[in-house]
């Protein structure tokens, strides 16, 4: 009897202590999972101070609408849609007959200015010789007239002899101030330098600016890629249709200056400065990552550069995290994988900042 009776306190005393250390534990195992996760928490957040992650983000690039300032119509398209291009490289023509026109005409018009200088110089001196020669008649009509006055009163000639000489002296006094007003013009046309050098007369230079501007019109009239890229929709552009100045062909997409631009969070920009490494990935090539640095930041959030800015002008404000345009500078990447732009990509930026339990309080 007092064995079987012995099995079952054992049995009992042992339960017993099992379920007194479910209970300590209990309250042990409750407060240190709080405590493990505060810990982990203050952990991450101590650490995740250095980096400022964005994914609205995207890949940009240097692109231009081909035009010119000239019209005409298309001879000839050079390229092909899509094609990569490089710098110098013509892409289409206008038809070159209207320039080569304008350009000889201009250059008759110079010559005909050397050729007026020329003629104004000849004529001017032609003038000096005449005007010295007219100076020596008036001389000697000024002398008959003299010796004719002193001898009309006691009949050695004749009152009209006399008369004649003091007309003739009159008429060729006149004449003598139209050949200086002869030589005042040709003078004038050369700058009152009768020596001046053809290329500094106001003819010359008008004429020359015209033959400047006609071969400026005509190499605007044959358009070539400012920088090394893709053309894209070329298509549009055909030979023989007529381009009316300042109208846009098609579009050239540079493969040289090519960025990221991010639009984080102006709360994520605490830390954030130019020059900071940043880390590149792009949705497109899975895996792959290009490194940078940040370029600049924008002086004004994105939405001041919206059509209708926001305003608070009913009183009914709504708060709301702005976003802060910031360019990232590509610096290196895998080869082999093109960044086109307007491709998707995700930023982590390098602040180099570290929190610290101060911060907290």
């Amino acid at each position: 009897m007092s064995q079987t009776s012995t099995v079952p306190r054992n049995t009992s005393n042992a339960g017993f202590r099992r379920a007194n250390r479910i209970k300590l534990l209990r309250p042990v195992l409750m407060l240190g999972g709080v405590l493990v996760v505060v810990i982990v928490s203050l952990i991450f957040w101590l650490f995740g101070g250095q980096y400022v992650s964005s994914d609205d983000t995207y890949v940009d690039a240097a692109k231009v609408s081909l035009s010119t300032d000239v019209s005409g119509l298309v001879s000839e398209v050079d390229v092909k849609d899509n094609q990569h291009v490089e710098a110098g490289q013509v892409l289409f023509k206008l038809s070159q007959a209207q320039f080569n026109i304008a350009v000889a005409a201009a250059q008759a018009q110079l010559a005909q200015a050397q050729l007026d200088v020329a003629s104004a110089k000849r004529g001017y001196a032609e003038a000096v010789d005449e005007i010295a020669a007219q100076r020596i008649q008036i001389q000697d009509d000024q002398s008959n007239l003299s010796k004719y006055a002193s001898v009309v009163g006691s009949g050695g000639v004749t009152r009209a002899t006399y008369d004649d000489a003091r007309f003739k002296l009159a008429a060729d006094q006149s004449k003598l101030t139209q050949l200086q007003d002869e030589s005042g013009v040709q003078l004038a046309k050369l700058a009152n330098n009768p020596d001046i050098d053809p290329a500094q007369t106001p003819e010359y230079q008008s004429a020359l600016a015209q033959l400047n501007n006609a071969k400026l019109q005509q190499a605007h009239s044959i358009v070539r890629a400012p920088y090394s890229g893709t053309v894209t929709m070329v298509e549009q552009l055909q030979p023989s249709m007529f381009l009316p100045a300042g109208t846009v062909a098609f579009g050239l997409v540079s493969d040289t200056d090519v960025w990221v631009t991010a639009q984080p969070k102006e709360s994520d920009l605490t830390w954030v400065k130019p020059g900071q490494s940043v880390d590149i990935t792009v949705d497109a090539y899975p895996g792959e990552k290009w490194t940078g640095v940040v370029q600049s930041i924008s002086p004004a959030s994105g939405s001041e550069f919206s059509i209708l800015p926001a305003q608070n002008s009913s009183g009914n404000w709504v708060k709301v995290v702005q976003r802060i345009p910031l360019r990232v500078q590509i610096k290196s990447g895998p080869d082999g994988f093109v960044l086109r732009d307007g491709m998707s990509a995700e930023i982590s930026i390098d602040t180099n900042h570290h929190r610290h339990l101060s911060d907290l309080f």
